[in-house]
């Protein structure tokens, strides 16, 4: 292992750079293979929403306009992460810098909490849908969702910036080993020789308003989602409105889960492998079953798709066989 770049600062012995540890040794070239094919399938997956979403005039709705989104953000938050984690499986040094650290953790921050909030957009707007249709276009005008749309990312912009810029007015001079694959706020934490007593009050209040406001907020409206489902006198009205629920149904309760799980549990159940795999979950793996979710449980998507693809079979055929 590289040796340790320090600096000195007022008798203290400060780390200039970090070093990520990671999987352990025996497993590097499998997990290697894995996440590399789990990456290249979230990137194929979620581009491929975005650019279906924005050429089918069919899918430019609220609804696909918020989803093309949160596979922006999925595509971004994901990027931020396992490009340098597949480096450092297979390099010798791995290191990462301070800038580099603080660069990662305010993107996955800032990314993944604008998630949270996009995803509370995303449950009022199906229940608009369902419980006003009438009101539906009224209410979910094109200024409303870019309005809904911009205070996600602004919060979640901001949430990052504090926690990211108190994280790093500290100084780490006990270690520069992250027990952790990338640069997450709590194994940072536990590197710090000053108090982080601001740090984690800061991390517990953000962690109960994103779990616990966000998923009451996301609560209520299923709650007046399936009220109103249940009034709709059809077998076949009722399936219809709850499919069209039920894909960001999966996708919250996967999210938060994860989410709630890593952040909000006592310190004293957590332990770092643990940490690794719940980590692995909602920084790799969720990123990619979200397209997949949204495609495979949804008809307008798999009609789109077939149009797309037969478009581009037509082009095709008349290229190479302009007769036909």
């Amino acid at each position: 292992m590289q040796p340790l770049e320090i600096m000195e600062e007022k008798n203290c012995t400060v780390a200039t750079q970090f070093i990520l540890m990671g999987f352990t040794d025996e497993l590097q070239s499998a997990l290697f293979v894995v996440f590399l094919v789990i990456y290249v399938i979230t990137v194929v997956g979620n581009l491929g929403m975005i650019t279906l979403i924005r050429i089918d005039s069919r899918l430019h709705t609220p609804m696909y306009f918020f989803l093309s989104h949160l596979a922006f953000l999925d595509f971004c938050y994901s990027s931020a992460i396992v490009p340098k984690m597949l480096a450092n499986i297979i390099a010798k040094n791995k290191a990462i810098s301070i800038e580099g650290c603080a660069t990662q953790m305010y993107c996955f921050i800032a990314f993944g909490t604008t998630e949270c909030f996009l995803l509370a957009v995303m449950a009022y707007d199906r229940y608009v849908a369902i419980c006003k249709p009438l009101l539906y276009t009224v209410i979910m005008s094109r200024r409303v969702c870019i309005q809904l749309l911009a205070g996600s990312y602004i919060c979640g912009f901001l949430i990052s910036m504090i926690h990211t810029s108190c994280a790093f007015r500290l100084s780490f001079c006990q270690s520069n080993i992250i027990n952790h694959f990338f640069c997450d706020v709590v194994p940072l934490l536990n590197l710090s020789c000053t108090d982080t007593r601001v740090n984690e009050i800061i991390l517990f209040a953000f962690c109960i308003f994103n779990g616990i406001f966000i998923t009451l907020e996301i609560c209520i409206s299923y709650i007046y989602i399936v009220s109103a489902i249940l009034r709709i006198h059809s077998a076949e009205g009722r399936f219809k409105a709850f499919s069209t629920c039920a894909s960001h149904l999966t996708v919250v309760t996967m999210f938060f889960g994860t989410a709630v799980f890593m952040y909000m549990r006592p310190s004293s159940e957590s332990s770092p492998n643990q940490d690794r795999v719940v980590s692995v979950f909602y920084t790799v793996v969720i990123p990619m079953l979200n397209p997949l979710i949204y495609s495979l449980r949804n008809k307008e998507v798999k009609a789109a798709l077939r149009r797309m693809l037969q478009r581009r079979f037509n082009l095709l055929t008349n290229k190479i066989c302009p007769w036909w």
